[in-house]
């Protein structure tokens, strides 16, 4: 956190980012933290809930086995009852698991990252489901441009370093940018700035160790802003480069019935 804050004050010193612009970073950065820490709330809350289900499934399977002993001439059909809820009770144990991972794992995040989130230098949050790493874009590259800045390089070397540490996940990198065209003859469009920076973004962590296999590049252009494009601000908030955390599918109920359609239809 010691480097961060200090890589913070030098740019502050060479005019790289304006006093204005930092202090809406941490502005935001601390409003993300309330954001955060409001979401985790959901997920423990979602966990507890599952808990209570579960309890209750285990009550009404107790249920069930004393009344298939004082009711043996329906015993086929009690036993049919019985193996669906200990199948219901199976389903919500690997529920609550999963739950309880990304809760886990959305937590190891935040450690990871606190020091540049209180420097002001990203944010972390959830988006439809998936974790994401946000970095504007106006503090790793040039208006128009898609070459990294010194300090840019800087931040994504950083963040790789500690993207690399968490196990078996891959990463996808995602520009955005505001709803300001662009029409160069490098970037005809937002679509090819966005997709440069992106590109950009994936071959410095690929030289800063992350392995080719476990990231990749995506380009939304102009098209899926965070705020609308009203004011200097929100274009500001727009321009970003998302470091987003693959899900792994596996873990997800049905992935085994999932596997099987797959390999009875090959040229799908």
């Amino acid at each position: 956190m010691r480097f961060s804050v200090l890589a913070m004050a030098l740019v502050l010193a060479t005019g790289c980012v304006r006093q204005s612009t930092y202090d809406t970073m941490k502005a935001q950065c601390d409003a993300d933290k309330k954001s955060l820490e409001f979401s985790l709330s959901e997920e423990q809350s979602k966990v507890q809930q599952l808990t209570r289900e579960k309890e209750a499934l285990e009550q009404s399977l107790q249920g069930l086995l004393a009344e298939k002993a004082n009711l043996l001439k329906d015993q086929s059909k009690l036993e049919g009852s019985i193996a669906e809820m200990q199948q219901a009770l199976a389903e919500l144990e690997q529920r609550k698991r999963a739950a309880e991972a990304r809760v886990a794992e959305f937590r190891s995040l935040i450690d990871r990252f606190k020091p540049l989130m209180d420097a002001g230098r990203l944010r972390v949050k959830i988006v439809d489901g998936r974790m994401v790493v946000e970095l504007a874009t106006d503090v790793l590259f040039e208006s128009g441009k898609a070459d990294l800045s010194d300090d840019g390089v800087e931040a994504i070397q950083e963040v790789t370093g500690l993207l690399v540490g968490i196990p078996d996940r891959r990463f996808q990198i995602e520009g955005h940018t505001d709803n300001v065209p662009i029409k160069t003859s490098r970037f005809p469009s937002n679509w090819e700035l966005a997709a440069a920076r992106s590109i950009t973004v994936v071959t410095t962590m690929i030289g800063a160790g992350m392995p080719p296999e476990r990231v990749s590049g995506a380009s939304y252009g102009e098209f899926k802003p965070t705020t609308p494009n009203d004011s200097d601000a929100g274009k500001a908030r727009n321009r970003r480069i998302e470091i987003v955390v693959v899900p792994d599918l596996s873990s997800l109920p049905g992935f085994e019935e999932l596997q099987k359609l797959g390999g009875a239809n090959p040229a799908l």
